[in-house]
């Protein structure tokens, strides 16, 4: 088995604790708030002594490091790589307006605010400082609207779950007036299809109900949609694996996130399992 090091960093209350905590749940080494100094000497030990016990380790980074030292992790983890060691960076992220609003209901204070940096001005500044991380990013978390328990069983799912020679394919319907999700690879609009909101009877419903399936599939527009959308994911998924791509995250958007995204995540989500594929199915806007 090779060792596998996942290195886990984000913005303070976006959920990067508990990330580990699911994974030291799941029988990972973890260290946290590492700095990157030490991550430098702990990368060399586990090039020099390839054969320790140490088969699945995740340590925490976060911008208390300085600026210069953030910007070597990424060349840290190409190492390992080229030393063939399965290596992955996690980042984890949210709304301002969710961290500051969960700052305020946990009165923690934020790591980077000081007598001359307000709690925005703090979170802006570890937005820029953690820039390199984020861009090189394996996988990325959106924890705006996920909370505490969704979130660990994410990380299990698509982290610690997942098959080693397989790539992570997860698929998640949104609402557009809910906003945009940060961490999709690919993005697809069906706000162009027929919209069963219109329909008194299906207003109410979701596109995981027969009702509103029934309404949808019956439309050839949405039928079209539905297999070309599948034929592009069948075409390229290999393509990325055959990368060496572990993560894919495939997001399907309508107005409000309750039919037509819901009922196209549900079909394209079956094709796939139907086909042998480990697939992540999210509906964003569905409680």
């Amino acid at each position: 088995m090779s060792k596998q090091l996942v290195v886990v960093t984000g913005l303070s209350g976006s959920g990067k604790s508990s990330a580990l905590n699911a994974l030291e749940d799941q029988g990972y080494y973890c260290m946290d708030n590492l700095p990157v100094n030490l991550l430098q000497a702990f990368v060399q030990d586990l090039l020099d002594h390839p054969d320790n016990d140490y088969d699945r380790i995740a340590i925490g980074i976060d911008a208390r490091n300085p600026a210069n030292d953030l910007n070597l992790v990424p060349p840290l983890i190409e190492q390992l790589r080229g030393a063939g060691m399965d290596c992955e960076i996690l980042y984890f992220e949210a709304e301002d307006e969710i961290l500051l609003k969960r700052f305020s209901e946990t009165r923690r204070r934020h790591p980077l605010t000081d007598a001359q940096r307000n709690l925005a001005e703090a979170i802006a500044l570890e937005r820029e400082l953690l820039g390199p991380l984020m861009s090189a990013a394996d996988l990325r978390f959106d924890t705006s609207r996920t909370h505490i328990h969704e979130l660990r069983r994410l990380v299990q799912q698509r982290v610690a779950g997942r098959e080693r020679q397989q790539m992570s394919l997860a698929i998640e319907s949104f609402g557009f007036k809910h906003g945009m999700p940060r961490n999709a690879d690919f993005v697809f609009d069906a706000r162009c299809l027929p919209n069963p909101h219109w329909q008194p009877e299906l207003r109410p419903l979701t596109g995981r109900d027969e009702p509103v399936a029934e309404f949808l599939a019956a439309d050839p527009r949405v039928q079209a949609l539905r297999q070309q959308l599948i034929d592009f994911l069948d075409h390229w998924i290999p393509c990325f694996e055959s990368e060496g791509r572990s993560y894919l995250t495939v997001a399907i958007g309508c107005t409000g996130g309750q039919h037509r995204s819901v009922y196209l995540v549900e079909q394209i989500t079956e094709h796939f399992l139907q086909h042998g594929r480990k697939v992540l199915k999210q509906h964003r806007e569905l409680a």
